[in-house]
C-alpha cells in the first residue's frame, strides 16, 4: 500500500510540474509569478498538494503560491501544515466578494487578515445567481449601483470596482475582461 501512495504521489507531483512547465512555455516565460489552486481537492491529501507546490517554487518554476475558492476551515489546515514541514505557505487567498456576495466577510476574510495572508478578489461586478428582475434583493442593489453611477457620471462596473477598492481587505482585485476599452473603463475606478 505505501509504495502504491508513493507512485501515487510522484505522480501528483510529476502532474504539476507538467502543467506548469507546459504554461511557461506557452506563455513563453521563465517562470509563473504566483500559482493559485483554483479549489482544495478532497481527493488528495494536504501534504501532497503543498509538497508539490513547494517542489515547483524550489525548483524555480513559481514564486508564490495561492490558494483559491475553498472553505474558511480547509484554508489553515492546509497553510499550518506547510509552516509546520517547512514548505512553502501560501501567499495569497483569491476568492469571490462583491457588493451582492459578502459571505466571505464573515470567517475568511478575518482569518486572512490574522494569517497575514494577502488577498485577491474575483468577481468584483454583481454576479451571482439570480435575476435582478425577479429577485428584490439583487434589483435593489442594482438600483442602488446604478444611481451611485448615474450621480457620479461612471458607469456601474466602475462603481462595483470602485467599491471592491475601498475595501482594507482587498489586496488586489482580478479584472476579467477581454477588451482593452473594459480595462481602460474600469483604471477610472482606481483613483
Amino acid at each position: 500500500m505505501e509504495l502504491e501512495r508513493s507512485e501515487t504521489l510522484i505522480s501528483f507531483i510529476q502532474h504539476i510540474f507538467d502543467s506548469v512547465k507546459h504554461s511557461l512555455e506557452r506563455l513563453q516565460l521563465d517562470y509563473i509569478d504566483l500559482l493559485q489552486c483554483h479549489r482544495f481537492d478532497p481527493d488528495t491529501p494536504v501534504k501532497e498538494t503543498m509538497q508539490a507546490l513547494h517542489d515547483v517554487v524550489k525548483a524555480g518554476y513559481v514564486g508564490y503560491v495561492g490558494m483559491s475558492s475553498c472553505y474558511a476551515w480547509q484554508f489553515p489546515k492546509m497553510q499550518h501544515y506547510a509552516l509546520s514541514h517547512d514548505l512553502t505557505p501560501f501567499f495569497s487567498m483569491l476568492n469571490l466578494h462583491n457588493a451582492v456576495y459578502r459571505e466571505e466577510e464573515r470567517e475568511m476574510i478575518p482569518m486572512l487578515k490574522d494569517l497575514s495572508v494577502g488577498r485577491s478578489q474575483k468577481d468584483t461586478w454583481l454576479w451571482v445567481n439570480g435575476d435582478p428582475k425577479v429577485d428584490t434583493f439583487l434589483a435593489t442593489i442594482n438600483q442602488r449601483v446604478k444611481e451611485v453611477a448615474d450621480k457620479r457620471e461612471l458607469t456601474m462596473a466602475q462603481v462595483a470596482l470602485a467599491w471592491s477598492l475601498s475595501k482594507d481587505f482587498v489586496t488586489s482585485p482580478v479584472i476579467g475582461t477581454t477588451r482593452l476599452d473594459n480595462l481602460d473603463e474600469l483604471a477610472v475606478a482606481a483613483r
